[in-house]
């Protein structure tokens, strides 16, 4: 199936839940709310015609512009991305769905945004969760063990951040 036929498909099982599309993106994409993100991750692995069987990965993306001279041109409001990649071995097609988050929950700094977790639905999800939560700072609510994977217990921040200040010193080992 071609991108289009499948956002096709989401908007007519899913509805309202498909915020804004891009059927002709080198990769299909939909954006979708973080409450709707199951029931939608839910339609790509079960509709017949869709099979979506396996999460390829999840990735972080922290769209904050830091330099004052580019923040006018950015054209976007700070904020967070989560990207799923979703690929089907019977139908062998591939699919992305993005959920936008706010830098911070509720704007206070510091607290992590969050989405749903997609462990019930793909297995998968349990490492790439746990990789994007170490690194980007986004929490996954109902994951069953929700900790870091790459970054020591103690480690402060999530080095993906485009303000994450990178410590002079951790353990009495001095960085640069």
């Amino acid at each position: 199936m071609t991108g289009a036929e499948i956002i096709a498909v989401l908007e007519t099982e899913c509805g309202s839940k498909i915020k804004s599309k891009s059927p002709e993106a080198i990769d299909p994409f939909v954006v979708v709310e973080p409450g709707d993100l199951l029931a939608v991750c839910g339609v790509l692995r079960d509709f017949p015609r869709l099979q979506f069987d396996m999460l390829n990965c999840i990735t972080g993306a922290d769209y904050l512009e830091l330099d004052p001279k580019k923040v006018a041109k950015a054209g976007f409001e700070p904020h967070m991305e989560v990207v799923y990649h979703f690929s089907s071995f019977d139908q062998k097609h591939r699919f992305v769905v993005k959920v936008m988050l706010p830098r911070w929950k509720d704007n206070q700094p510091g607290a992590l945004p969050e989405v749903p977790s997609l462990t019930t639905l793909f297995p998968a999800a349990d490492w790439l969760e746990r990789e994007v939560f170490d690194l980007s700072g986004v929490n996954f609510i109902g994951h069953p063990d929700l900790r870091r994977l790459l970054l020591a217990d103690d480690w402060v921040g999530h080095p993906l951040r485009k303000d994450y200040e990178f410590p002079l010193e951790y353990h009495g080992i001095r960085g640069r």
